[in-house]
């Protein structure tokens, strides 16, 4: 099956995280660093976001930036955001999204995307209470992973 997934830049931080010390990280990291490859091969497909770029220029200059740009570069379709995605960003934001987090939901959503991946814990909570409000499902990249191929990833 393909999807059109919606990676946040969290997840694509993983990879530079410490590996050695949580499970989960490590985890995590190869479940993200699988799905790119998934999409490199053209089973599934990325959705970028002026939110996403905006927030990768913010990451400092480096080996880390850089490769998260190859990776950004994936993406076949870019969401531009429009001042319907701003309002709906407002809104999120208004339940207590963090300002990034709902900007980066209301672009899946205006995208179409069929998931938005992220490792943050705080965001993963807000979207399970709010999931019936939300136009797209929000996910661990390992646990939709896991759901997706039937696999373990361990």
């Amino acid at each position: 099956m393909e999807f059109l997934i919606y990676l946040d830049v969290c997840c694509l931080n993983r990879p530079f995280d410490d590996q050695e010390t949580q499970k989960r990280i490590r985890l995590e990291t190869e479940a993200v660093l699988r799905i790119l490859a998934i999409v490199q091969m053209g089973d599934w497909r990325l959705q970028g976001s002026e939110t996403f770029d905006d927030e990768l220029r913010k990451t400092p200059e480096g080996a880390r930036k850089r490769q998260m740009q190859i990776w950004a570069a994936l993406a076949m379709s870019k969401v531009d955001i429009t001042q319907q995605i701003e309002s709906r960003s407002r809104k999120l934001a208004q339940k207590g999204f963090k300002d990034y987090d709902a900007l980066h939901i209301a672009c899946a959503e205006a995208g179409k995307a069929d998931v938005l991946l992220t490792t943050d814990d705080r965001m993963l909570r807000l979207a399970a209470k709010y999931k019936d409000l939300l136009q797209v499902r929000v996910e661990n990249p390992l646990q939709w992973l896991r759901e997706v191929t039937n696999d373990r990833c361990e």
